[in-house]
């Protein structure tokens, strides 16, 4: 069977174990596998427990193991998210103007403009640069604007070297860019004590995030100048644990595990769940076993 793992495992950073090697060996039986299940695989290895719909994701999945049928992807995101993104780039915008009161009715996950940009202090030359860079990745997260350009990290967002330095990029305000990586946010990443620059904060801040509203309010502050956050800074792929979804994903993965297994259903089963995925094949099987391995995985269960 050897050591080494499917590319798409590698790719989502997971290390080998015996029971990857196993999932592999299902595939292996089942190869060449047709249009439709590569398709379903491909969203198994996409998926992301950090996404603030996780839930509504993973049953999208679930259906379309049960059904073999990949589901109609839609490029809409959720209202509310798309309200939050557009205020939020509606109020930075207006604030670098210094013309804030004309967003003063807006407000952010609850959180009203005024409070907003009151954590950023008052305008300086830098702290508006800095503050530009989220309105350029707002910009790009609502398709207005394909213009945000990391600071700290060297790769772009589909994961390719970035073809121009950050150096390169801002060399019209190298100095700008030099005390934004210096700024160091005090943080707790996976439960332990750390920092991480205001620059790599910045790169790492997503649309999609389940704490999307708690992240821009860390960074907001961090411009400002408070570097000492008073609850956890969860951006992109770190801190995957503290989302709220948390427990309904346990559920979604003993379900899947269940499903596997063929045991008994227990008090932690979703029934709606087994129904959807119907009677157990080698391609099911092999998608759910997938499936349940990458939630453990990104949520330590």
């Amino acid at each position: 069977m050897g050591n080494t793992l499917r590319s798409y495992w590698e790719a989502c950073g997971i290390e080998v174990d015996a029971e990857l090697l196993e999932i592999d060996a299902m595939e292996d039986v089942i190869a060449p596998l047709n249009e439709q299940t590569t398709r379903i695989s491909a969203l198994i290895t996409a998926f992301s427990s950090c996404y603030h719909e996780a839930d509504k994701e993973a049953e999208r999945i679930i259906q379309a193991i049960g059904s073999g049928q990949p589901p109609v992807e839609s490029e809409e995101r959720p209202p509310q998210r798309q309200r939050e993104l557009q205020n939020s780039l509606d109020i930075l915008l207006v604030w670098c103007e210094g013309q804030s009161a004309k967003c003063a009715d807006l407000d952010v996950g609850g959180i009203p403009a005024r409070e907003l940009v009151a954590y950023l202090g008052e305008p300086s030359p830098l702290k508006i640069w800095q503050v530009q860079r989220l309105v350029d990745k707002l910009k790009q997260a609502l398709d207005q604007s394909p213009c945000y350009h990391n600071m700290a990290l060297e790769i772009d967002g589909n994961g390719q070297p970035l073809e121009i330095k950050a150096e390169e990029y801002y060399k019209d305000h190298l100095d700008f860019l030099t005390q934004t990586t210096a700024a160091m946010i005090n943080c707790t990443l996976e439960g332990k004590k750390d920092e991480m620059s205001l620059a790599l904060a910045t790169d790492m801040f997503r649309p999609c995030n389940w704490n999307y509203v708690g992240n821009l309010v860390i960074i907001l502050k961090a411009i400002g100048g408070d570097l000492y956050p008073d609850k956890p800074f969860a951006p992109c792929c770190i801190n995957k644990r503290l989302t709220p979804l948390r427990d309904r994903l346990r559920v979604i993965s003993h379900t899947l595990k269940t499903f596997c297994e063929g045991t008994e259903k227990d008090k932690l089963v979703d029934g709606d769940i087994l129904t959807r995925l119907g009677a157990k094949t080698e391609q099911k099987h092999w998608l759910a076993a997938s499936f349940d391995k990458m939630i453990r995985m990104q949520q330590g269960l």
